[in-house]
């Protein structure tokens, strides 16, 4: 669990560092040697040429001094320093715990497993990173999507697991029917993450910043047809990719509030179920005040944290309701 809340921050600094546009300024991996920021003038000389070579410095951002430049970089590099350090909270640990002998039986794949997810995830940001280094100064909203999708993959894995070591934290309550239930919710939130993601990606949220439900004066945007065939719409067009986040998180949020309202009818109404609720409540009017403010980045970092959220909370009430074995 504690594990569980580094990544929570870890993606809250990911938001951070989309939002201030940091994501692209250290253009090398250097996993290990990597971890310290530059300690002379010389280096950060040396890194801020690097960034000099980049789309990004030579389209967008060539009016940086060196002291614009360190401020981008800082998110960049807390985000990547975090990511080591969860690295080391959770692999030195599990380490002991094997010399120990200390792994409970049926958990030792499981534990590697998330170990190798936490590299993977590694991995992943500097895939996504050089994506942003060759021609545009932006990242693949593909590869953006992959890598906050296996951010949240890890925390539901983590939260998971801990739940399993110590059943306790959450009273079993078998109820089959709302686990039926909770699968169609969470199946509707992994589509709504996605394109929440592509739109992140693509900078959609910054298009029809002043109607909501509407597109402007239209239900559905007049680019819905700008490429062919129709479906490529929903993944390359930013207006499209906008309006399908929008209509799937409704449908989301519908789906959610009637899980909770099920739990009631059901007299099996938990604080588990009554915070996904508050929370599918308080993440709608998050995405509104995101799309108002036209992205602004307090409402932003608090939308994607809520988001993940919801994961957890889906993750608890899946194990409070699960059929009893």
């Amino acid at each position: 669990m504690g594990c569980a809340c580094l990544v929570f921050v870890m993606v809250l600094i990911g938001a951070i560092t989309r939002l201030t546009e940091s994501g692209l300024s250290m253009v090398e991996w250097r996993p290990l040697i990597g971890a310290l920021p530059p300690m002379s003038e010389t280096e950060w000389q040396r890194v801020f040429d690097l960034y000099k070579q980049t789309p990004e410095f030579q389209k967008e951002n060539f009016w940086m001094s060196l002291s614009d430049f360190q401020t981008i970089f800082f998110w960049e590099w807390a985000h990547r320093l975090l990511g080591r350090l969860i690295g080391l909270a959770y692999g030195l640990p599990l380490l002991l715990f094997w010399i120990c002998r200390k792994i409970p039986k049926g958990f030792g794949w499981p534990l590697i497993g998330m170990l190798f997810l936490g590299g993977a995830q590694g991995y992943m940001g500097w895939f996504m990173v050089q994506s942003g280094l060759v021609n545009e100064p932006a990242v693949s909203h593909y590869r953006l999507a992959a890598h906050l999708s296996l951010a949240f993959l890890i925390m539901a894995c983590l939260v998971t697991t801990a739940l399993r070591l110590n059943p306790h934290w959450v009273k079993n309550t078998p109820r089959p029917s709302l686990i039926t239930h909770l699968w169609g919710v969470l199946g509707f939130y992994i589509l709504t993450v996605f394109w929440g993601a592509y739109t992140a990606g693509l900078d959609a949220g910054l298009l029809y910043n002043d109607t909501f439900p509407k597109m402007g004066d239209h239900w559905i945007p007049y680019e819905m047809h700008l490429y062919s065939p129709l479906f490529v719409n929903f993944f390359e067009n930013h207006a499209v990719v906008q309006f399908a986040h929008r209509w799937l998180a409704i449908l989301t949020f519908l789906i959610g509030i009637s899980f909770t309202a099920r739990c009631i009818k059901q007299g099996a109404l938990s604080l588990p179920s009554t915070l996904l609720g508050a929370a599918f409540l308080a993440q709608v009017a998050l995405g509104i005040t995101t799309l108002f403010t036209h992205v602004h980045i307090v409402p932003a970092v608090a939308h994607q944290g809520t988001a993940l959220l919801i994961l957890v909370l889906i993750v608890i009430n899946f194990v409070k309701y699960r059929t009893a074995k």
